[in-house]
Order: C-alpha cells, then sequence, then structure tokens
C-alpha cells in the first residue's frame, strides 16, 4: 500500500463518522420517502419539539438501525439515502409511546431496530420481483408483535396506554378548529404524535424536498378528511389526525415519489389517500379485538396495491 493509498483510507475513516450522522438524518426524512438532509433535519427537531422522550427515541431508533445496516455491510447507497433507518425511527418511537419510558424500553428499541433492519433486507429481497418496496412494513412488524406481547412480561409492562384510537367512538359534527387542526396533525400522527405545531414544522421540512412533495402532503391530508367526514367519522378522531395520517403518506408515496407528475397520477394519489383513510378503520376494528396496532398499514397495503395495478394501467406513468 501506497502512502496516498493510506492518506486515502485515513481520510474515508474521517469521513465515516459524519457520513453515519448524514445517513441518519435522512433516515428520519425517509420516514416520508424524502431522502434530504434539511428535511429529515427538521423532521427530527419537530420529534423533539414535540418532547422529549419521542425526540429521544427517534434519535436512537434511526442511529441504532443505520449502525446495524453499517455492521452487516449492507449496500452503502442504501444506507446514504436513509433507506436503513426510517423503520427504527417509528419503531423506538412506537415503543416509548406504548410502553413508556422505562429501561426495558431502551433493550427492546435496541433489538427491535436491529431485527428492522434485517426485515427490511427480507422484505425487498421478496418485494424487488414485483417492483415494490417494503415501505414501513419493518416498522409495523417489528413493533406490532413487540408491543402485542409486551403486557405477557412483567418487567416490560408497565400499564402505559395504548396509542390505538377505538373508530367507532364519538360525534361526527366537525368545526373549522377541528380541520385545520387535523390538516397538520394528519402530518405528525405518521409520527404517532398528536401536535398542529409538530405537523407545520413537519410540512416545513417537506417543502425543502420539493413543492410536489409538500403539495402531495397536503393534498393528501385533505383528502382524508373530506374522506373521513364523508364516512362519518368521530369528529374527534378526524382532529387528532387518526384518519388522515395513512392518506399524507399515500399522497406522497403514489403521487410525489413513485408515479410521473401527471394529471392522472395525481388523480390515482388522491383516490388512493381517500381509500387509505376507509382503510384505516377495517384495519383498527381488526386489531382491537387482540389488542393490536393499526400504525401504518393502511398506507402500506393501499400503496403496495396501486402500485402493483400499475403497469396493466396504460394511463398512469412510472417515475422516471
Amino acid at each position: 500500500m501506497t502512502c496516498s493509498d493510506v492518506q486515502a483510507a485515513r481520510r474515508a475513516l474521517d469521513r465515516e463518522p459524519l457520513a453515519y450522522l448524514v445517513a441518519s438524518l435522512r433516515g428520519v426524512g425517509q420516514v416520508d420517502l424524502q431522502p434530504q438532509l434539511l428535511t429529515g433535519a427538521l423532521i427530527l427537531a419537530a420529534l423533539w419539539a414535540g418532547g422529549w422522550r419521542i425526540g429521544l427515541f427517534a434519535t436512537l431508533g434511526t442511529l441504532i438501525s443505520t449502525a446495524t445496516a453499517y455492521a452487516l455491510d449492507v449496500d452503502r447507497g442504501s444506507i446514504s439515502q436513509g433507506l436503513q433507518g426510517y423503520s427504527g425511527c417509528l419503531t423506538g418511537i412506537a415503543l416509548v409511546v406504548s410502553l413508556g419510558h422505562h429501561p426495558a424500553t431502551y433493550v427492546l428499541t435496541v433489538v427491535g431496530c436491529v431485527l428492522c433492519t434485517i426485515l427490511t433486507a427480507a422484505l425487498a429481497t421478496l418485494l424487488t420481483p414485483y417492483g415494490l418496496t417494503p415501505l414501513t412494513a419493518p416498522f409495523c412488524l417489528v413493533s406490532g408483535v413487540m408491543v402485542l406481547g409486551a403486557p405477557s412480561f412483567a418487567r416490560i409492562w408497565h400499564g402505559a396506554p395504548s396509542p390505538v384510537a377505538d373508530p367507532t367512538s364519538g360525534d361526527t359534527g366537525i368545526a373549522f378548529s377541528d380541520l385545520w387542526h387535523a390538516f397538520f396533525a394528519n402530518v405528525s400522527q405518521i409520527f404517532l404524535v398528536n401536535s398542529w405545531y409538530v405537523g407545520l414544522i413537519m410540512l416545513v421540512g417537506l417543502a425543502f424536498a420539493g413543492i410536489r412533495v409538500v403539495l402531495a402532503a397536503a393534498l393528501g391530508s385533505v383528502a382524508g378528511i373530506v374522506a373521513a367526514w364523508a364516512l362519518g367519522a368521530p369528529t374527534a378522531l378526524i382532529a387528532d389526525g387518526i384518519y388522515g395520517y395513512n392518506a399524507v403518506l399515500v399522497g406522497i408515496a403514489v403521487g410525489a415519489v413513485f408515479l410521473a407528475p401527471t394529471l392522472w397520477n395525481a388523480l390515482y394519489a388522491l383516490f388512493g389517500a381517500a381509500v387509505s383513510t376507509g382503510l384505516t378503520a377495517s384495519i383498527t376494528s381488526f386489531f382491537t379485538p387482540f389488542h393490536g396496532h393499526t400504525f401504518t398499514w393502511p398506507f402500506i397495503l393501499t400503496t403496495w396495491a396501486l402500485m402493483a395495478a400499475v403497469p396493466l394501467l396504460p394511463r398512469l406513468r412510472p417515475a422516471a
């Protein structure tokens, strides 16, 4: 090895910690399917603004999943784009929200985030032949299983409140204050946070990813509100973003990431956003008898179905 080779290796090692932190920030943004650094940074700042526990476990989850990907020598391009960190981010949040802030929650976060990286690889292997991606399925599988099993273990379960809401309770009248709160809460509830100002900060972060992205998120939120109201969903749950967060994700995924910017594609994305709203109630009702959690399953199932149909729908054009 020449002197220049040694110097190049040292420079690479010096850059590695910075690359790890950048990849982790992008992992936060990839929850909303956006790898932009500023987007991830603002979303993470919003999570810390929503509470130090949420911010801490979102940070830990992303760092652990990303570090696991490095340790397992996952493709560096995938890591640098944040594709190995986003499920860990959501898993950390889901565990602290569901189980509370206890020592056992830290241990489960480490285990869960390692599993997220492994499941991301497994699902990518299974789905790639069909032109689909894992989306947030690793998070849903890992967090769903852990939270479902937690009450059986005394060292883990502390009677923490469940983030699952009953889709059948409450009145269906809606006021303007409910509407604007829902518009922003739909964005924050992607991260299991019910806060209009957290959602506002996140929308600002999405704006740094491009006008098309923030418009897709905004239109997805509106579609979720309209669909939930039209179906007669309880006002309190609409205002809290319970019915709309999956619509935001579908709007971004289908309307701004996977399909080209055409009118037909935009209408397809809005249709999917509305469908995911109805599916949210169905999946919540399915999970309720055994205390399961909806998380982002409506987004995943809706997006998989919509994107799997695209090759046989000539009016729709995939992104280049």
